[in-house]
């Protein structure tokens, strides 16, 4: 068979490599952007993916810039971006673009497999009748419709697209368990079949609405122990001793990456289109994006106890990224809080390892050097050099921890103002 991967990013890339290793099929993949497929063919892994950059290692992929590289595929896999727009209304060009691209080339026989993340009722609402329009041919009589919802955690060292338990539906039982064989040749792990198409959409859209309506709590339940002056992580460490029907969560500086801040917009937006108000879900959306806006208020709150102003005060923002230890910005709160530190004509210094294009300095101790104040937005280890005694040295005087990362108790002792997320 031919297998064609249409976006090769996060998703797309490591999918088409696990074919590419696991089966003997002609993989190919398809990506507008002409300077990823250039690193791709050259064996260089423009995603950070541990287990892609050791398959890239070992073998490449046919990929191109050209659709023309999918014509005569059996199965199309849809890997793009499912972002929202400025007003968190889902942004489904990606997804149309590509579903028209496969339009031109679809033949009788052949599948389509979404692997982006949407909102349910995509499939059967947007994605069959557009490959209808286009081709003239009718589901299932001519072809079928699958979603496997991507389950990826960027940087994890344990969890990759091999392991990961995987939802499939489709269009019709036959072509469920057609796809479904299809990824038990691929991957490892266990192949759910699911009974239709919108139940498997439903399935990506509550594990992400799930972690950010507990971020949600935990971010409240932050603001409101700081108040009633308690340390909000001493309390998750003893509630997290029970065995059961307790589920840790940690408050912080916002929520980043492409799908926890992203996916339960698609469902707010679609179940408002049947006439249902997601009000706990909007809310949770609200407490989680107030949060750099929370702990840049943190920080003029410490610099009014030393009398001094953010504007014109030397601030080092530690960490862009919305993950520790990775260079992602896709959605990323500490860009949010760059943002409105400029905004308030702070003299800003920026610093993240992963992230040298935008950083201004090119060490921890540039970043240090004749500051006043830092505030640090991302979790990286190499952040862990932040002792009491290196920042007294430095005369650091006040520290906002926006992931609660650093040792409190230890930057207490020398003198230094610690203000953390809930403590």
């Amino acid at each position: 068979m031919k297998i064609a991967v249409l976006g090769l990013g996060y998703v797309g890339l490591p999918l088409a490599l696990a074919i590419r290793r696991k089966t003997d099929y002609d993989v190919v993949g398809y990506d507008p952007k002409a300077e990823k497929v250039d690193k791709i063919l050259k064996g260089i892994c423009p995603i950070e993916d541990a287990q892609a950059e050791k398959d890239l290692r070992e073998f490449t992929i046919k990929a191109s810039a050209n659709e023309e590289i999918i014509d005569g595929s059996d199965i199309y896999f849809v890997c793009v971006p499912t972002p929202v727009l400025d007003d968190y209304t889902p942004d489904l060009r990606p997804l149309t673009n590509a579903i028209e691209t496969i339009g031109r080339f679809l033949r009788r026989g052949q599948y389509v497999v979404i692997e982006s993340t949407v909102n349910p009722g995509v499939c059967d609402e947007l994605v069959i009748p557009l490959l209808e329009k286009i081709t003239g041919l009718k589901v299932v009589k001519d072809f079928n419709v699958a979603h496997c919802p991507e389950r990826i955690n960027p940087g994890d060292p344990i969890w990759n697209v091999y392991n990961i338990p995987r939802n499939i539906g489709s269009s019709s039982p036959e072509a469920t368990k057609f796809i479904a064989d299809f990824y038990r040749k691929v991957l490892d792990a266990e192949i759910n079949e699911m009974p239709d198409l919108k139940t498997t959409e439903a399935t990506k859209i509550i594990e992400n609405t799930f972690r950010d309506v507990n971020i949600a709590f935990v971010n409240e339940l932050a603001k409101s122990f700081e108040v009633l002056g308690i340390d909000i992580m001493a309390v998750i460490k003893g509630a997290s001793n029970k065995p059961f029907a307790f589920l840790p969560h940690y408050p912080g500086c916002g929520v980043g990456g492409h799908c926890i801040p992203v996916d339960p917009y698609y469902l707010i937006d679609r179940a408002s289109k049947s006439g249902f108000d997601h009000k706990f879900l909007k809310l949770a959306r609200e407490i989680n994006n107030s949060m750099p806006v929370y702990t840049v208020n943190h920080l003029v709150d410490a610099l009014n106890k030393f009398g001094k102003p953010i504007k014109g005060t030397r601030i080092a923002l530690l960490g862009l990224s919305y993950k520790a230890n990775l260079g992602d910005l896709r959605e990323s709160p500490a860009l949010k809080i760059k943002n409105l530190l400029e905004q308030k004509e702070a003299d800003l210094i920026c610093f993240d390892p992963f992230v040298p294009k935008l950083s201004t300095v090119a060490t921890i101790d540039k970043a240090l050097e004749g500051t006043f104040a830092i505030l640090l937005a991302t979790a990286h280890e190499q952040f862990k050099v932040l002792t009491g005694k290196k920042l007294a040295e430095f005369g650091v005087k006040v520290v906002i921890d926006g992931r609660n990362f650093l040792d409190k108790e230890d930057i207490l002792k020398f003198g230094i103002y610690y203000k953390g997320i809930g403590r």
